[in-house]
């Protein structure tokens, strides 16, 4: 006859599952549901007796107040969703009692937004969290957890920012939200820092309407007003847009500008012949990697020499922003100018916003385009030991 023992601590119960789960015991829906009908009389009991406090309460201070029935609630946990009967008085509701008692558990908020974030679509995450929680969640029940980063990408855009960055990359991105008469493609702004040790860190995005001047002057405005006053920076990296050039001299005068190699290498190879890009990317290398500022000035010299005649608007394009591209020269080490030459790191970090996108299409709207663009930002910061001060739980 197999053993049993009785539990009497929620804590306790829970040990237990963790162990079982931990020794490759499988809970059976028949258990799961018994456990679920346990954990429902426990808080049940917890909400009754909290009534009947509460009333006797009341009544040693002469203060009025009698049952008022009671109303259902859902607590989604580890066993299922649990249906609850909450009694309640005229005055007062037992839901006071239980202080996980909320729609679902924090933690299984935080499963979904894990889930959410790594990637998957809100129907694929409502089916990865089955086996967990025995039952499939709908969309909308993601999509509505989803909603609880609001208030944490609200505070990241409006919270102080140190002026520290020796380093600032800008760069816009084009990304596509839906409107319901088509994909509206969009920019998104971003600033990158490169922090005193080396780190990368998004200080701040913005979703704007185009890359205009106006739009890019708004941008760096608000962070300046935050407190990236500019101090520190030694060299802003640009992508050359218009817009953003016509700004920068607006808000953070006076500082050098470093033109990116990797958008200037792709201009010059779209002004070239196929079958020679492989020969012209090397003598863009050949500068780009020299030992210094004067070595680097030699081999632009050999470039346009090399293919004067046949491709002279390649070469008025690299003429143009040379003195640019070669203000990373400034630093002494080859690898620190890899580091600070182009805004690669901005490019990487869309990357995972394309591949978090890729299953859903498009944004559905701005404010979703917000959320993961705030999620996917705020994890590779944290990847560089650099994490938000804003936690992704329900309690936001």
């Amino acid at each position: 006859m197999p053993r049993s023992a009785t539990i009497e601590s929620l804590p306790r119960a829970f040990e237990m599952m963790k162990a079982m789960q931990a020794q490759g015991i499988e809970w059976g829906e028949d258990y799961r549901h018994a456990a679920g009908a346990a954990l429902k009389d426990v808080l049940e009991g917890r909400m009754a007796a909290g009534i009947d406090r509460h009333l006797a309460e009341m009544a040693a201070r002469g203060a009025a107040d009698r049952r008022n029935g009671a109303y259902r609630r859902w607590l989604m946990c580890e066993l299922g969703e649990i249906e609850l009967s909450v009694p309640r008085t005229r005055s007062w509701s037992a839901l006071a009692v239980v202080r996980a008692y909320a729609r679902r558990a924090s933690h299984i908020d935080r499963m979904i937004l894990a889930c959410f974030v790594l990637g998957l679509s809100t129907r694929k995450v409502a089916i990865a969290l089955r086996p967990i929680l025995g039952r499939q969640i709908s969309a909308g029940t993601v999509s509505q957890v989803a909603k609880t980063l609001d208030a944490a990408v609200a505070a990241f855009h409006r919270r102080p920012v140190k002026d520290i960055y020796p380093v600032l990359m800008l760069d816009g991105v084009v990304l596509a939200r839906k409107t319901g008469m088509g994909a509206l493609r969009r920019p998104v702004l971003v600033a990158l820092g490169l922090r005193p040790d080396g780190r990368k860190e998004v200080i701040d995005y913005r979703l704007a309407k185009s890359e205009s001047a106006a739009e890019w002057e708004r941008f760096l405005t608000d962070l300046f007003r935050r407190g990236l006053e500019g101090r520190a920076i030694e060299m802003v990296c640009v992508d050359g847009g218009a817009g953003l050039l016509a700004a920068l001299p607006m808000v953070y005068p006076g500082i050098a500008v470093q033109r990116c190699w990797a958008h200037k290498i792709r201009n010059v190879l779209d002004k070239v012949r196929a079958a020679e890009r492989d020969a012209i990317k090397a003598g863009l290398h050949a500068i780009m990697n020299a030992a210094n500022l004067r070595a680097a000035r030699k081999a632009a010299g050999s470039f346009a020499r090399r293919w004067a005649g046949c491709y002279d608007k390649a070469i008025d394009c690299l003429r143009n922003d040379l003195d640019e591209l070669l203000t990373c020269f400034r630093y002494k080490t080859l690898a620190v100018r890899k580091a600070v030459r182009t805004t690669n790191a901005i490019e990487r970090r869309f990357r995972e916003v394309r591949r978090r996108t890729r299953p859903m299409g498009v944004f559905q709207d701005r404010t979703s385009m917000d959320r993961i663009l705030f999620a996917v930002f705020t994890h590779e910061n944290s990847n560089q030991g650099v994490p938000t001060l804003f936690a992704l739980t329900q309690n936001n």
